[in-house]
């Protein structure tokens, strides 16, 4: 009997902290720093022409991994009144108390601390000063300032998400040049025509929540036109690193790929003008997969042609 007791209780325990641990890393949210990652790589890539050393690839993604989840952890402890009203958001730890407010703020101080620290000792001085330079944008000028108050809140707050090129080209070449530059301007413009999709979508949240995204504030007409403009203002960006930095398979894969971004973006307004029949996800999830494509393109190019 002893033993079927000691039994339960082990398996209680162990259950206890697996929940926990899955609670904690969803607070990071994973999926935002998989599309971070994903621009960090092919950005040291094209600044090595090649392969950059196996540690440095290493030390920039843990650094940024942790970075990454440090300002999303915390994004979630000050936003944790509005999650709470939005559907989209309810499942997320704070709003089920499974990771307590206190225990937030403290996991997303000590990754951030983490995080900065790890890039000092393994990198440079400007990547490290970037770094924190992206998690206190994320946290106190978007989360804090921008969000509850602007509908351009994810025009200037997206620019955290465009540190990672910044940041990888850094670590590999201790400065910042064009070509990022140009990567920077790519995901910047790529934010809202990427972002206003889904709160198109969710408007009603949104709405409930008390956020002003351009959604809510904007009819459908206009938020379909600011999304064309910001489409092609990042396909055209996207076109000037072919001859600034790439070759012809990442210039090949620009041109389709945007072609195709842009034509679901015309899609959208069309369906918008017409009265129809209006499927923003579609273009939501185009366009994850345009950056994606975008970046490894970046990277082949760099590996193949060493450009």
């Amino acid at each position: 009997m002893t033993v079927v007791v000691e039994r339960v209780g082990r398996g209680r325990t162990s259950s206890s902290v697996s929940t926990a641990v899955r609670a904690y890393l969803a607070l990071t949210k994973p999926r935002i720093i998989e599309l971070l990652l994903v621009t960090t790589f092919p950005t040291m890539m094209l600044a090595a022409h090649g392969l950059p050393g196996w540690w440095l690839v290493l030390a920039t993604l843990v650094g940024g991994t942790t970075a990454a989840g440090s300002a999303n952890a915390l994004n979630s402890y000050f936003d944790r009144d509005i999650d709470e009203l939005m559907g989209r958001t309810r499942q997320r730890p704070l709003v089920r108390h499974t990771v307590s407010a206190r225990g937030a703020l403290v996991f997303g101080n000590l990754l951030g601390a983490f995080a900065v620290g790890w890039m000092w000792l393994t990198t440079n001085l400007l990547a490290t000063a970037l770094t924190l330079s992206a998690i206190l944008f994320y946290v106190v000028v978007y989360t804090l300032g921008l969000k509850r108050r602007t509908p351009q809140n994810i025009v200037w707050g997206g620019a955290a998400g465009c540190m990672p090129v910044l940041i990888g080209w850094a670590v590999v070449t201790g400065r910042v040049g064009w070509a990022p530059l140009v990567l920077f301007g790519v995901i910047f413009f790529w934010t809202p025509a990427h972002y206003w999709p889904l709160a198109m979508r969710f408007r009603e949240d949104y709405a409930r929540a008390g956020v002003p995204m351009l959604p809510v504030v904007a009819t459908d007409a206009t938020v379909v036109r600011q999304i064309l403009v910001y489409g092609w203002l990042t396909v055209g960006t996207s076109l000037l690193l072919w001859p600034l930095a790439t070759g012809w398979i990442y210039g090949a894969v620009a041109l389709v790929a945007g072609v195709a971004f842009l034509a679901e973006a015309h899609r959208l307004e069309v369906g918008v003008r017409r009265g129809g029949a209006v499927r923003p996800m579609r273009l939501f999830h185009l366009s994850n997969s345009y950056l994606a494509l975008l970046f490894l393109a970046v990277a082949v190019d760099a590996l193949v042609l060493g450009r």
